[in-house]
């Protein structure tokens, strides 16, 4: 590509131009078969874009119709990168919103779980609690039973001795008498003895009721505790989300307000191409008169210097005759270099 090359005057065409017929005529500025969005011209383009600058405060002097509107191309690609890269960002934080929206909700249903398993475990303590409770009871029923068969032994074995002190005369006939009382004190102790041994188990059981009956009742105090902060970060959960609903909302508007203002400077930017185009197309017809004027002037410059030398060699002519003329009398002129003196004079 070389400098003599012709192109549009519209800078997103910038298409060679075909030079002038070869019966001369004035150069083209613009393409005159492209078509533009709603079908406008190259030229009517170029004016758009000129009103555009000039719309951006940008000079819109004689000088500026010169400007390469490629540099506006470039601004508006570069404003374009971070419009993309602020969409592709807001798209992220929608996605990061939506995550966090769904982690809220899982750690909300792991929360409402855990609640569930800890009334569970509450339930169990209580049926735990209960039971030991009832064997407790049971203890204590078969403690009351020991004693009073306790008791009972103690008696028969003193109505045993009663009746072997009675049978005392009659030692003969008495000691089998004694040897069954004997025996049957000797029953007596081991039954009391076994009735002692079975109240210390029915006190130990007693014991061991009660010291699950106090465990049953830390393990509902753990779960009922547990119950509650699982409650509390419910709560803090459901108004963590509350706050990412309303930013998310507030991203979303200011989203929108983003694109709206993107689409308004689009249009504006599209009326100011317009305008710029038409600017263009004036100063080409401008150009082109100043260039007929200054052909013009050059013409005129021309025509008065030739007549600037006729009137020096008519002035010579004159001081030739004046010079070449008889001193008595007065000077006298051909008709002929008087009607070329006042022809020179006219003009």
């Amino acid at each position: 590509m070389t400098d003599t090359v012709v192109r549009c005057g519209y800078s997103r065409c910038r298409a060679e131009l075909p030079p002038p017929g070869p019966q001369g005529g004035r150069p083209r500025s613009f393409c005159r078969d492209t078509r533009w969005e709603q079908g406008r011209t190259c030229a009517q383009m170029a004016r758009a874009e000129r009103e555009a600058l000039g719309a951006l405060g940008l000079d819109t002097g004689t000088g500026a119709f010169a400007l390469d509107a490629d540099r506006l191309r470039e601004h508006v690609g570069a404003l374009a990168g971070p419009v993309a890269e602020l969409s592709g960002a807001l798209t992220a934080v929608l996605d990061r919103l939506d995550e966090i929206e769904r982690d809220a909700l899982a750690a909300t249903e792991a929360a409402r779980a855990g609640a569930a398993e800890s009334d569970a475990a509450r339930r169990q303590a209580d049926t735990a609690r209960e039971t030991a409770e009832h064997r407790a009871r049971e203890a204590d029923r078969a403690a009351t039973e020991a004693r009073q068969e306790r008791a009972e032994a103690v008696t028969r074995a003193e109505e045993a001795a009663a009746t072997a002190l009675a049978a005392t005369e009659a030692l003969g006939a008495a000691r089998q008498q004694a040897a069954d009382a004997v025996a049957a004190r000797d029953a007596a102790v081991a039954d009391a003895r076994e009735a002692r041994d079975t109240a210390a188990t029915a006190i130990r059981d007693r014991e061991a009721a009660v010291l699950a009956a106090r465990t049953a009742e830390h393990e509902r105090d753990a779960a009922l505790a547990r119950a509650d902060a699982a409650t509390r970060d419910r709560d803090r959960l459901d108004a963590d989300l509350t706050a990412l609903r309303t930013d998310h909302a507030a991203v979303v508007a200011d989203r929108a307000g983003l694109v709206e203002t993107v689409v308004e400077q689009r249009s504006r930017l599209a009326a100011q191409r317009d305008l710029l185009t038409e600017a263009r197309a004036v100063a080409d017809g401008l150009r082109a008169q100043h260039e007929s004027a200054r052909t013009a002037a050059e013409e005129l410059t021309r025509r008065l210097d030739d007549t600037r030398r006729e009137r020096d060699g008519l002035a010579a002519e004159r001081d030739r005759l004046r010079a070449a003329a008889p001193e008595p009398g007065p000077a006298r002129m051909h008709p002929d270099d008087l009607a070329a003196l006042a022809a020179a004079v006219r003009g």
